[in-house]
């Protein structure tokens, strides 16, 4: 897997599970991410409030989508919608290096060891631990901090990887589908499967 530099990024990202499908079932079609480009600029596929927006969205669900092979459409196109999420979970995780290294340092930590919740403190650890590993991290501000612990349990969450509960959230270990689970190993991402269910 490729190791990107840390970067704050996500703060201003949300999941976007529909419109990463929505791009997905265009390419299915045929088109490239060029010419869905063109269509967002023209149609706005996304409906967001402002073009600003529209073109923020499209450029982190195509830069998503590039961090896979693109042999997964079709898979994804023939799973159903739990094991969608979890595709765009995982492009989210291969665009965004510090997003895989929390959920493979946090929740699969805790998926090993048999718990199944996590707390704002363990959120508190893994940013100080990265703020003693990184310089650029320990540059960021408290507030950043925050931001990017709640935009990661957010997208967690629209995964269907946790719950919304409010001192602790609880991790719901998701069932691989094999067509995916057979994807990802041929396409050498095995730590893909260890950081969602806590085994290789």
């Amino acid at each position: 897997m490729e190791r990107k530099v840390y970067s704050a990024g996500a703060v201003k990202m949300s999941f976007w599970f529909m419109e990463f499908r929505k791009v997905i079932g265009l390419m299915a079609e045929g088109k490239t991410l060029k010419e869905i480009k063109e269509i967002n600029k023209k149609e706005n596929i996304f409906g967001a409030p402002t073009i600003l927006r529209s073109e923020q969205i499209f450029n982190t669900v195509s830069g998503r989508i590039k961090m896979l092979n693109k042999s997964f459409i079709s898979v994804f196109q023939d799973s159903d919608v739990t094991t969608q999420k979890l595709f765009a979970l995982i492009a989210a995780l291969s665009y965004d290096t510090l997003f895989f290294d929390f959920v493979y340092e946090v929740i699969r930590e805790k998926l090993i060891i048999g718990s199944n919740t996590f707390t704002e403190s363990d959120i508190r650890i893994f940013f100080k631990d990265k703020q003693l590993q990184s310089e650029k991290v320990a540059k960021w501000t408290d507030p950043t901090i925050i931001r990017l612990g709640r935009s990661y349990k957010t997208m967690l969450f629209e995964a269907g990887l946790i719950d919304k509960g409010k001192t602790e959230r609880k991790i719901i270990k998701p069932i691989l589908d094999p067509a995916m689970e057979y994807w990802l190993k041929d396409h050498s991402m095995e730590a893909y499967i260890m950081a969602l269910t806590g085994v290789g």
